[in-house]
């Protein structure tokens, strides 16, 4: 069942109709005017130390992070990293910012822009905000990027620029409403680090239900 059909049944059990453009301003007045929790003093820097404690926090949580001085190294650090790892296929994204770039330099690696299944070994994806609290970065489904693409491969790499890195959860999820005014996206996924778990045995686990690898490249401002 579609989140349209589970809202319209409740609209349905409740005896209200569709919402009129008048309640959904005041609803979206009601959201706007409600006070913000209390924001953790770590997450509170300035930009470069907001910068400075998502790479501490995302290393910390095992991810690796690789620097790109400009959006057109992109193609070659990330060739250069499958190669590494003796990758021959990659599954990516089709945001515009990638489209326009030339991946030549991936050689004979095959690039295809689809959504991930079984059996891929790699993806590439963009990621809408870092936050900086946790290292986490946060990405949303759209069409130009599937969600699969977040979870299915053994090994996801992730470019984000670091004028994109926030300092807390409540700046992300104004970012989300800010990019997205009319309707909030389906799904939006926040990842630190590598997929892990320890349930089974105390033992840690990478890749229990994810991806065992998270590289980000980093896009340095200016």
């Amino acid at each position: 069942m579609s989140r349209a059909e589970i809202l319209g049944n409740i609209r349905q059990g409740l005896g209200r109709q569709e919402a009129t453009a008048e309640q959904r301003d005041k609803a979206l007045a009601r959201i706007a005017a409600h006070k913000a929790t209390i924001i953790p003093k770590r997450s509170q820097l300035d930009r470069k130390g907001q910068i400075e404690l998502f790479r501490e926090m995302a290393s910390g949580a095992a991810a690796e992070l690789i620097d790109l001085n400009e959006l057109a190294e992109l193609p070659s650090a990330v060739s250069t990293w499958l190669k590494q790892h003796d990758f021959k296929s990659l599954v990516s994204a089709s945001d515009a910012c990638l489209n326009e770039l030339d991946w030549s330099p991936l050689g004979d690696i095959q690039r295809e822009q689809r959504i991930a299944q079984s059996g891929d070994v790699a993806s590439l994806t963009t990621s809408m905000a870092g936050i900086a609290e946790t290292g986490t970065l946060m990405l949303y489904s759209r069409p130009e990027s599937p969600t699969t693409l977040n979870f299915l491969p053994d090994c996801h790499l992730v470019l984000l620029k670091e004028s994109d890195i926030v300092g807390s959860y409540e700046d992300a999820w104004n970012l989300v409403r800010q990019n997205n005014p009319k309707q909030m996206p389906r799904t939006v996924n926040m990842i630190t680090g590598p997929s892990r778990s320890a349930d089974i045995g105390q033992k840690l686990q990478m890749g229990a239900h994810g991806p065992c690898v998270l590289v980000i490249f980093i896009l340095k401002d200016g």
